[in-house]
């Protein structure tokens, strides 16, 4: 029946909603479209000498605030309609194009609320380093990795392995992927940090529980239209023959590049390209933003894309498969009783929240 179809479409919409007004008062963005309109509102106003600034401020946010009110007082006009029309099949297919036109409205307005930082909607450079341990932490690495991978597939986003470092037995000591698509960087830089995997170990013979690390880095991919001045003097370019599966042209060749910025003693390389000048080139697109992103935040005075130490104390999640089953996030304490879902790649929660808790101190 249609009343079921739109029952359901609202409850599909419901989670959206609740974020989006999280997000509103997490923010104070009421409070302060009533502190810009009051301001605007004074008498001296014309005197003030930010009022340029203010007054496009006040638009913005008036903006938001008009898509807010819009969105959640149509959505609660919906559910009154239907319950209003609940028996009247002709009054429900009236309606059913606006659930749907307000479902898009809102998802686009989330988006628009959660990323809106400068680098958001930038694709990635995504790394991911197993810590101490060995092989427990390697394979730990190398879940994570399919993780991130699924979570992109279940977005829509393309992802190439540039660089990867494979175990001694089992697992990756690290792999570098360079990940492509709208809002990339924007919903993927909430995993920046140090992960914690508790688990019975299958390599450990005597089936006890181990506790393994690893730590994830992410940048955002400069913009073509930006460019970082290199001396070319501050480079040392070392090749080599890429490791991998075997038999495959990469381990032919001396293709792979690796650069070193000796300034900064920051490394980067690319082992994936068919070409050792391909590699150059993708290495220096990485260079280039992890400059551009310490440049940043030495003008922000942040550090929060500041790699982490693999240690305890500094982890931002923890996936427990034993001896109970939770994966918690220690920076909002949203929590999932199924890790396997999580470990599939549905993350989205974790996400989001950790988004809405930023609109709090943006």
């Amino acid at each position: 029946m249609i009343i079921d179809d739109l029952k359901q479409r609202l409850k599909d919409l419901e989670p959206n909603i609740t974020i989006i007004q999280n997000y509103w008062q997490t923010a104070e963005l009421e409070k302060l479209f009533q502190q810009l309109e009051s301001q605007s509102n004074e008498e001296s106003f014309w005197q003030n000498p930010n009022r340029t600034e203010i007054s496009q401020k006040l638009q913005q946010v008036r903006l938001k605030r008009e898509a807010f009110l819009s969105i959640t007082t149509t959505y609660h006009e919906m559910k009154d309609l239907l319950i209003l029309f609940e028996d009247d099949e002709q009054e429900l297919a009236k309606i059913e194009p606006d659930i749907i036109a307000l479902a898009k409205q809102a998802k686009n307005f989330k988006v628009s609320l959660l990323l809106h930082n400068e680098n958001d909607a930038s694709n990635c450079f995504f790394t991911i380093n197993s810590g101490a341990g060995g092989t427990e932490s390697q394979d730990w690495a190398d879940i994570l990795c399919r993780m991130y991978i699924r979570f992109c597939e279940r977005n829509n986003f393309t992802v190439q392995i540039i660089e990867r470092q494979d175990g001694e037995e089992a697992g990756i000591k690290a792999v570098t992927l360079y990940i492509k698509g709208n809002n990339a960087f924007g919903l993927l830089k909430s995993e920046h940090g140090v992960h914690r995997l508790v688990r019975i170990s299958p390599f450990d013979a005597s089936k006890r529980r181990h506790t393994s690390f690893a730590a994830v880095t992410i940048i955002p991919e400069l913009p073509p239209a930006e460019k970082i001045e290199i001396d070319p003097k501050d480079l040392r370019i070392d090749t080599f023959r890429a490791g991998g599966a075997g038999g495959q042209h990469v381990n032919k060749t001396d293709s792979a590049v690796r650069i070193t910025h000796l300034p900064t003693n920051f490394v980067v390389q690319c082992q994936n390209e068919r070409s050792q000048h391909q590699n150059k080139e993708v290495a220096m697109k990485m260079l280039m933003s992890k400059l551009k992103q310490k440049q940043d935040a030495e003008e922000l005075e942040k550090t929060r894309t500041d790699k982490q130490k693999n240690e305890w104390g500094s982890q931002i999640r923890s996936y427990v498969l034993h001896p109970y089953k939770m994966v918690k996030d220690h920076r909002t304490d949203c929590e999932s009783p199924q890790p396997d879902l999580v470990l599939d790649g549905d993350l989205m929660d974790f996400i989001e929240t950790y988004l809405v808790q930023q609109g709090a101190n943006s």
